[in-house]
């Protein structure tokens, strides 16, 4: 059970640094849903959760 948390938060994690990356070039094709479309943005929602769910994912690989 850990190692398919450790697996799902470490593929979130990549798919949000790769969303990071695709926001930093053109920030309207992930901040879609919000009205305001800027690097700072794309940094703050994208950056946050690709380092909580690496996080998540080095506590579930260090705990299993």
């Amino acid at each position: 059970m850990l190692e398919v948390l450790h697996l799902l938060s470490f593929g979130l994690g990549l798919g949000s640094g790769f969303l990071l990356i695709l926001g930093l070039i053109r920030p309207v094709l992930v901040l879609w849903f919000l009205d305001r479309f800027n690097r700072l943005k794309v940094i703050q929602v994208y950056g946050l959760a690709t380092l909580i769910f690496l996080a998540l994912s080095f506590v579930m690989q260090m705990v299993g």
